[in-house]
């Protein structure tokens, strides 16, 4: 007759498995991120809490930069997150707005993609005065996109270092689709004069409820 398990063995059982699963998940399906700037405002704001598909463009080996499988490739106005080209200890994210083989080209505020303008539904700029934000780098191009890499754009364009300044993406450094915003966190905006705990008081007060749970597009 078997001895059954302990209480103990059974939660600790339970426990590693749960670990395990939650590691698979992140390393191979969906991985949390937030956003630190104002890069991709108005679309995502500084404290917003995202989830990111790591699947859709493929299964990467964990600790590399090669991907086993890649079922789909970044599409123009996808908003990816990737390791940043310059610096491989930051993911940054942005929109893609090029494909490899385009052509892109901007002047002022319009976007020509292979000649044609581009209605750029998702480009917002902070006023009619180039370098406003300190990035004065509103004309670009025209230039060509190399194969198995992306030209990717802040949407908050007067405030976004991008491929206006670094170059393009390869793809081998997407880690995935942000599809979901499940937590948004504000910055204080006045004092507390009942003194509660800072930790307490920006999970209740500072939280923008209504942008939990919005998808990203």
């Amino acid at each position: 007759m078997t001895k059954s398990k302990s209480r103990f063995q059974e939660y600790f059982e339970a426990i590693v498995i749960a670990l395990i699963l939650a590691l698979f998940i992140r390393a191979f399906v969906i991985q949390a991120f937030k956003i630190p700037s104002g890069s991709m405002i108005p679309t995502l704001l500084i404290g917003d809490h995202i989830l990111v598909n790591k699947f859709i463009y493929g299964i990467r080996i964990p600790f590399t930069d090669k991907k086993l499988f890649t079922f789909k490739k970044p599409q123009r106005e996808d908003v990816i997150v990737f390791i940043y080209p310059e610096d491989h200890s930051k993911d940054f994210i942005k929109r893609v707005i090029g494909e490899e083989g385009d052509t892109v080209l901007i002047k002022g505020k319009r976007v020509y993609i292979n000649g044609e303008v581009y209605s750029d539904p998702c480009g917002h700029y902070m006023d009619d005065t180039p370098g406003s934000g300190g990035f004065p780098r509103r004309d670009f191009g025209p230039i060509t996109i190399p194969k198995d890499s992306v030209f990717v754009l802040g949407d908050n364009r007067d405030n976004s270092r991008d491929s206006r300044f670094w170059g393009f993406v390869p793809l081998n450094l997407v880690r995935g689709k942000a599809f979901m915003i499940y937590w948004s966190n504000g910055s204080p905006q006045r004092r507390d004069p009942w003194n509660i705990p800072a930790k307490i008081l920006d999970a209740i007060w500072y939280n923008r409820w209504y942008r939990m749970g919005d998808f990203i597009h």
